[in-house]
């Protein structure tokens, strides 16, 4: 009983009758005669199913209440129902109500007289609209045609486009061969100009050279001490260029050069080193700006220290035209290999350790950005030669922003005052910048946050590693041989 139950209540049985019922309801007036007979006997048929299927229920039903389950069900309400049902009764109409259903009869005609001619005239409005449905469809096929004319125009243009951009891809595909090929030759040119001055001036030099020779052979031959005292008096001697002075301009143009590769690479290079042990992108930017200021204080350092050296070293062998200062910056040009730069490394790393700005995970050590110190170190020493020497600009948290020095990054606020943090120094002649840096500007920037965000991880030394560093400060004596000058 359960199956045919769900069967029945799975097909809704009853849903279809419904929606065929209001289906005959709706189309009563427009469906002929036979249509409608039809409709009723589709219901009819429907309904019986049904019937038949829920008399097949309570045959089961009763079955499972056994032999007397039920009886009082069956005799109090099917019985009663299936005497009406056979019954056939036949009605009787009384005189008085014979004018009722005469008058009914009439109207009925006169309704069904109406439902006709206008199921008449929808007849007829369907027919025009059957024969604009044609005409319609006529149009759409010419359509389709003229559509189908174009399509097959445009797909033979469209071939013979498809050939003219194939051809105009190769030929910029050549162009931009030889645009390469250009480029190519331009920085062989370029190449070759930069020889070309650096061999310029070392004619210069020479020639400079072979003049300063060639006149102290010509004084030393002269017989007379007359001219000698004038020698050394004459206001009009002028000393000759060191090779520091000759090169100084096209070491000037290559140290600026090499500060922005600086920032374009190693800096890049550092910062993704990091962020694999620091999250924090503000602190990692922190970081590398305190490693390229740092490394260019403790090589200004290095370059007094290294410098005074030389000074001493000279000072008791030194002749010539040039005074020692000179001679020394001009040695130190010459031997620029000569730098301890580990040990300003080393120094670096302790001042960075011991920086109280600076947040590091324990398990890391600065060494990960050795590469970044050690050429900031390089370059901090080479641009102390030059003639004035080159510099970081002062800089510090919270100060105004100056749109000279510095350019914002791309997370900055443009309208923010003050500087939340850098992320590289600007690069300073004197007062004039000659690159600028990068900062971050946020409102809010003094005053939002705390100075430092984590605590700060002690990172001092062993005093066996510092002993060693402390030995390898400064450079031996012994390492500034004659030999060497």
């Amino acid at each position: 009983m359960a199956d045919t139950l769900r069967r029945l209540t799975h097909t809704a049985s009853f849903s279809v009758l419904q929606e065929k019922l209001e289906g005959l309801h709706r189309d009563y007036h427009i469906n002929s005669c036979d249509q409608n007979l039809n409709r009723c006997c589709e219901l009819i048929e429907l309904t019986a199913k049904i019937q038949g299927q829920l008399f097949a229920i309570l045959n089961l039903a009763a079955a499972e209440g056994g032999h007397y389950g039920g009886v009082d069900t069956l005799k109090t309400r099917l019985l009663p129902w299936l005497g009406t049902c056979f019954s056939m009764a036949r009605p009787s109409v009384s005189d008085d109500t014979s004018l009722q259903l005469i008058q009914d009869s009439v109207e009925k005609d006169r309704r069904i007289r109406e439902l006709s001619s206008s199921h008449d005239s929808d007849i007829q409005k369907l027919c025009s609209t059957r024969l604009q449905l044609d005409s319609t469809r006529a149009e759409l096929e010419d359509a389709q045609k003229e559509l189908n004319d174009t399509k097959n125009k445009s797909a033979t243009t469209l071939l013979a486009t498809e050939d003219e951009i194939l051809q105009l891809r190769a030929d910029l595909r050549s162009a931009h061969e030889q645009v390469e090929v250009y480029k190519r030759k331009l920085e062989t040119l370029d190449d070759y100009e930069r020889q070309i001055r650096l061999l310029r001036d070392e004619v210069s030099y020479l020639s400079t050279d072979k003049a300063m020779l060639q006149e102290r052979l010509v004084r030393s031959r002269s017989p007379s001490p007359l001219p000698r005292l004038s020698r050394s008096s004459s206001p009009m001697r002028s000393e000759s260029p060191t090779r520091a002075q000759l090169t100084n301009s096209s070491r000037y143009a290559r140290l600026v050069s090499r500060f922005s590769d600086l920032y374009a690479v190693e800096r890049l290079e550092a910062q993704s080193m990091l962020r694999r042990y620091i999250d924090d992108l503000e602190m990692v930017q922190k970081i590398i700006f305190i490693a390229a200021v740092e490394s260019f204080k403790t090589a200004k350092l290095a370059y007094r220290q290294f410098k005074l050296r030389v000074r001493k070293t000279l000072c008791s062998s030194h002749f010539g035209m040039e005074n020692l200062e000179d001679a020394a910056v001009d040695y130190i040009v010459r031997n620029l290999d000569l730098y301890d730069i580990q040990t300003s490394i080393n120094d670096v790393i302790n001042a960075m350790n011991v920086n109280p700005r600076i947040s590091f995970p324990p398990e890391v050590d600065f060494v990960l950005i050795s590469t970044l110190i050690r050429e900031a170190c390089r370059l901090a020493f080479a641009m102390q030669t030059l003639d004035p020497p080159l510099d970081l600009a002062f800089a510090s948290d919270g100060e105004l922003y100056d749109e000279r020095k510095y350019r914002r990054s791309y997370d900055s606020e443009s309208s923010a005052p003050l500087v939340m943090y850098h992320v590289w120094p600007s690069l300073v002649e004197g007062d004039a910048v000659v690159v600028k840096g990068e900062a971050v500007t946020r409102r809010g920037a003094v005053w939002s946050r705390s100075r430092s965000s984590s605590p700060v991880r002690s990172r001092s030394l062993s005093p066996t590693r510092t002993l060693l560093f402390n030995s390898r400060r400064s450079l031996s004596p012994d390492r500034l041989k004659c030999s060497h000058l």
